[in-house]
């Protein structure tokens, strides 16, 4: 993972539900990184933990 980067995501949320997101990678720390998800058209915050797969975006 790398800031400013645009990667696709496959994400279970703290509810149990798996959506694939397209993400900018802002700001990474330890266990979270925020990211611009262009699905939401909102900056979010994700837990690296509940990312199930990621793929860079070509």
């Amino acid at each position: 993972m790398n800031r400013n980067q645009l990667v696709t995501i496959m994400y279970i949320s703290k509810t149990g539900a798996v959506t694939k997101r397209r993400v900018k990678i802002l700001t990474i720390s330890e266990d979270t990184f925020k990211a611009y998800c262009f699905t939401k058209q909102a900056h979010r915050t994700f837990k690296i933990d509940q990312v199930l797969a990621m793929f860079p975006v070509t």
